[in-house]
């Protein structure tokens, strides 16, 4: 049974999962009560560890919902324990829509994508944010790897559910990283087919200088 599917399955989304016949197939997940707060399992830390940004939704007291992007290097969403992820913050346009959002009610949700592999993971938790200047401890162990640039705050997200998503209808892309490695092959052996072919032309341009003349 999954705590993802009772948190986000309301009586809303129940209705409407009968009028469109997944009713059943879904029930079959709902038996038993949520429970705690699920821990951070060793593939999903390694999925998280392993990307370069994520999406980060929030809710202001309009209610309407905010999405924001966060990137940086991979490693830079740190795995602080099986119940808490962690970031530094840095400066940006300064309009600190999702800090207030989350002052106001600490419910996020995350949603992290590969999409080289084609996997995608959703989250649920509680987030604070805080100035980096208040735990300097914590500070120090989210500094490296970071966020390039001037750091503001201390992100920290307690995590309520996890699921994995549908991979389908997830278009491949490549970062400029990925597809370098992936081509460094190739061109150590177009690099080689050169060094071989000026020498080949080399030996032609020589053996033509050895020929008698006329």
């Amino acid at each position: 049974m999954s705590r993802y599917d009772t948190l986000a399955y309301t009586p809303s989304v129940r209705r409407v999962q009968e009028e469109m016949g997944s009713a059943t197939a879904a029930g079959r997940r709902l038996r038993e009560p949520a429970g705690e707060a699920e821990p951070i399992t060793g593939p999903v830390a390694d999925f998280i560890r392993g990307l370069d940004g994520f999406l980060f939704s929030s809710v202001g007291e309009t209610g309407w919902p905010y999405i924001q992007f966060r990137g940086g290097p991979p490693g830079f969403v740190h795995v602080l324990d099986e119940h808490t992820l962690g970031y530094l913050d840095v400066r940006g346009n300064r309009q600190y829509i999702t800090t207030g959002n989350v002052r106001g009610n600490d419910r996020v949700a995350l949603f992290f994508i590969d999409h080289a592999r084609q996997t995608r993971l959703k989250l649920f938790g509680r987030a604070t944010a805080v100035p980096a200047d208040e735990n300097p401890a914590l500070a120090g162990r989210l500094e490296s790897p970071r966020t390039g640039g001037r750091v503001e705050q201390l992100v920290t997200i307690r995590v309520e559910a996890v699921a994995w998503n549908c991979p389908n209808h997830i278009t491949p892309r490549f970062s400029q990283d990925e597809l370098s490695d992936a081509l460094a092959p190739i061109h150590d052996r177009l690099a080689s087919l050169e060094r071989e072919n000026a020498a080949l032309r080399a030996e032609l341009a020589a053996r033509h200088d050895r020929r008698p003349k006329d």
